[in-house]
């Protein structure tokens, strides 16, 4: 599905795509073929893969190939692919790029090199780079509490006038940050505004923002997709009906260990209780506990009981 106008294309609900792992640390190439059949169905725009949701920092290079190659063949003519390509090293994320690019990727996404903080004439000269050589359109992606770095609202318009940069994805969780993004968009509409926190997809979308990247959408593809058309159609009725359950599904699935990997166990365990995918983390995470696993399966339950009886 690649396409000369991406950009038209990036709204609605892209889905960060969890990596399935078997219990050796290789991929689950048949879990992987299921889930992206799992999203298909589930109606959404797109998948996004080799985020911080698909564990890319984890991920050897080999992994992220076969990853990138299973996704884009299941995926090819059906939905839109955007592939992560956050490193370090611009030579590497290029790497990625072009294997991404080989495959009928649609998009790539690049959030700053983390490690070394970085001003905004850092950043903004870094992204004209990675544009300038990138051989598929560029996603910008904020998330300052992994990356040390904020993409300043002043860089993203300057950067936005880039031919090959086609929008941001914000996962800042901060909604003063998240309206100036909009103010760009007013001045440079096809510029695509995506937001991470599923809890702030329905009220950022009735301000004129694009979509969500939301992880619970890797488990309940549908009901995002619904959220999404709900907020877009300004049908506030429903908007609220669905709401409740995305808290819900945020407080009982991903909160169900203080764990630093509570959030990634909590979608992979629910995806493995749908027989989509093993549950397993890449190190160094480690799971959570038996007991919180449990937890999850039975707030699970509940969840979708709910769920079929709307």
């Amino acid at each position: 599905m690649n396409t000369e106008n991406t950009s038209d294309k990036l709204e609605g609900i892209i889905v960060p795509m969890v990596t399935p792992l078997l219990s050796n640390g290789e991929l689950d190439k048949k879990g992987t073929e299921r889930l992206v059949r799992h999203l298909i169905n589930g109606g959404v725009q797109g998948i996004f893969i080799l985020g911080t949701t698909g564990e890319a920092a984890s991920l050897k290079p080999a992994i992220k190939k076969e990853l990138i190659e299973i996704t884009c063949k299941e995926a090819l003519g059906q939905l839109l692919v955007l592939v992560g390509i956050t490193h370090t090293s611009v030579d590497v994320s290029m790497k990625i790029a072009k294997t991404a690019k080989e495959n009928g990727a649609d998009a790539v996404v690049a959030a700053p090199p983390y490690y070394f903080h970085l001003d905004q004439d850092d950043l903004f000269k870094y992204y004209i780079k990675l544009a300038d050589q990138s051989p598929l359109p560029l996603f910008l992606y904020n998330f300052p509490i992994m990356t040390k770095s904020t993409i300043e609202p002043e860089t993203v318009k300057r950067l936005s006038q880039h031919p090959n940069i086609i929008g941001i994805k914000d996962s800042s969780g901060n909604g003063v940050y998240y309206q100036k993004l909009l103010a760009i968009k007013k001045e440079k509409p096809e510029f695509s505004i995506l937001i991470g926190p599923e809890e702030m997809l329905a009220q950022s979308v009735l301000s004129g923002g694009d979509g969500g990247v939301n992880g619970g959408a890797n488990i309940f593809p549908g009901l995002y997709v619904r959220l999404f058309e709900a907020a877009k159609n300004r049908d506030i009725d429903l908007v609220n009906k669905i709401q409740p359950l995305i808290l819900e599904i945020s407080k009982n699935i991903y909160g169900c260990s203080p764990k630093t990997s509570s959030y990634l166990c909590g979608v992979k365990e629910s995806l493995y209780y749908l027989g989509i995918c093993e549950p397993h983390i890449a190190p160094p995470l480690q799971s959570v506990d038996t007991k919180a696993k449990e937890t999850i399966v039975q707030n699970l339950e509940k969840i979708i009981f709910k769920i079929k009886s709307n």
